[in-house]
């Protein structure tokens, strides 16, 4: 399902989508399509980008402008101002941790530059289990370090969020390297607390 498009980027690895509304399309992405950890897919020429959300704001320019204003219903804009962009929304911050070429997944830094408009798409559980599973037909991930560095004070949470998503994909055949990290997560948050 498309969830947004891309309109900027904060780095190589940090892009901005806004969340598509009833103006983009008939049927607009519900909350839990575009929640925090969702993993999602932007497809850019021969490659697709995989990314997941790590952040969200929330944009109202209205809520800053004093003084008197005219206003109408939405229905009565569409009439007699069918130009009046409606400037509240949703953006999402989308870290990429990998890409998908000629359907071989690969995790890490993508080489490739994501253009403006580009559509962020939710994955579905097959094809982010297609994206964690190595050669090896194991649970791979390879982006850990990628997120600690760039996801900054939501990282623990985005890993952990990421791994209650991979341990419902995967069950059992995944549950001791899941029981691994999350334990190396948990003791590093232990550790990060007493040392402030």
């Amino acid at each position: 399902m498309k969830i947004a498009k891309i309109i900027k980027s904060n780095s190589h690895v940090d892009y901005i989508a806004r969340v598509l509304d009833a103006l983009d399309s008939a049927e607009p992405p519900a909350p839990e399509h575009y929640q925090f950890g969702q993993f999602v897919a932007i497809p850019a020429d021969s490659q697709t980008m995989v990314g997941i959300i790590y952040n969200s704001q929330l944009i109202n320019p209205e809520y800053g402008r004093l003084g008197p204003r005219l206003s109408s219903s939405a229905e009565m804009n569409a009439v007699f101002s069918p130009d009046l962009v409606n400037e509240q929304g949703v953006l999402i911050g989308v870290l990429l941790i990998g890409w998908v070429e000629d359907g071989a997944p690969h995790q890490g830094i993508p080489r490739m530059v994501i253009p403006v408009n580009s559509e962020v798409i939710a994955m579905s559980e097959a094809d982010a289990r297609a994206f964690h599973t190595d050669h090896r037909d194991r649970l791979a991930i390879r982006y850990y370090s990628q997120v600690i560095t760039h996801a900054r004070q939501f990282a623990p949470q985005l890993l952990l969020a990421a791994l209650d998503q991979l341990e419902a994909i995967f069950g059992d055949s995944a549950r001791s390297e899941i029981a691994v990290l999350r334990r190396t997560l948990n003791w590093q948050q232990v550790f990060q607390n007493k040392t402030l």
